[in-house]
């Protein structure tokens, strides 16, 4: 099934006009900075956020040059994350392609995520707007918060479910969260309908990261980056995180703790994998993305209008099956 035409099927036109303008906020005409710039446009990838903040707004009401302009600043904030996340995790790779680090240094790469973040202060200042600016303005504080928690959690000897939510809802489903209340609030949502579309939001960056933490425990170049990627970076994710509480091995407990201190190599992180697959991991992580799309699809059901049902759940249904 194609998810993609059947989420853009309400926002096609508005869709395309937050694309242009996007491609025109990531634009320079100076030498270094045009060509990191182009680069970072090449790899924008589907771009799922800005058709989520889309779709609230047009649920709500109308998508306005406020719902445009805020679907810009968010997209610029979550790019410049990435820029910035790439130099923390040492990252060579972003979707398969070099990241800005790798292609030029940490200096640039730090610097390009400023301008671009700068640049998207200037685009939620366009909406004139002060709800949606302290919206913008928190998630920015949540996804810092979120990688130190994350680089805090590295050294923590505790292998807990409850810390990896706290982390993937800070890291991830915060963007989410933010994108659907952001875009309600556009359209002159009601403060009560603006947390019921947070809540969607917040559901939907959950699955969207536990689908994301499955790929890692296989090897597909689609998704560019190699198994136990995560488990080389010292992060243990729901799988491993499931199989670890729920067996008694004192030597992948060890191994876990060898990942925590970044001591690991490639072959024992193989075994892990493989102790993951076989003791239930992957399918308890499957299991807490269905029941967390059960809540999400009761929004759906009661809150979304008629005409945009479809997209919802194509929305849904595509974070729960995409493949990279």
């Amino acid at each position: 099934m194609d998810y993609l035409s059947i989420i853009r099927q309400p926002i096609e036109s508005d869709f395309k006009d937050f694309q242009q303008r996007f491609q025109d906020s990531l634009s320079h005409s100076d030498g270094l900075l045009s060509q990191a710039l182009s680069h970072i446009r090449q790899r924008a990838g589907k771009q799922m956020r800005p058709m989520l903040t889309l779709l609230s707004a047009k649920n709500y009401g109308e998508i306005s040059d406020v719902t445009q302009d805020a679907a810009i600043a968010l997209e610029l904030l979550h790019t410049a994350s990435l820029v910035h996340d790439d130099v923390v995790d040492e990252s060579s790779e972003r979707r398969g392609q070099p990241s800005v680090n790798a292609s030029y240094n940490n200096k640039v790469a730090i610097l390009v995520g400023d301008y671009i973040l700068s640049t998207c202060l200037l685009h939620v200042s366009y909406t004139e707007n002060h709800k949606i600016l302290y919206y913008l303005s928190e998630l920015g504080r949540t996804l810092a918060a979120g990688e130190i928690l994350q680089l805090q959690n590295i050294n923590n000897q505790e292998i807990s479910e409850e810390v990896y939510y706290q982390v993937i809802k800070q890291k991830t489903a915060a963007l989410f969260e933010t994108c659907c209340g952001i875009g309600a609030l556009s359209a002159g949502a009601s403060d009560d309908e603006v947390e019921k579309a947070k809540k969607f939001g917040q559901d939907l960056g959950i699955i969207f990261q536990i689908r994301d933490d499955i790929f890692d425990y296989f090897d597909s170049k689609e998704i560019g980056k190699p198994t136990g990627n995560d488990m080389a970076e010292g992060k243990l994710t729901l799988p491993v995180i499931y199989a670890l509480n729920n067996t008694d091995f004192e030597a992948m407990l060890t191994l876990a703790k060898k990942v925590k201190a970044r001591t690991i190599n490639p072959d024992e992180i193989a075994v892990l994998v493989e102790f993951t697959k076989q003791h239930g991991g992957i399918e308890y992580a499957e299991q807490r993305m269905e029941e967390i799309a059960r809540e999400a699809q009761e929004y759906i059901n009661h809150f979304v209008k008629p005409e945009l049902t479809e997209s919802y759940t194509a929305y849904l249904e595509y974070v729960i099956q995409r493949k990279l």
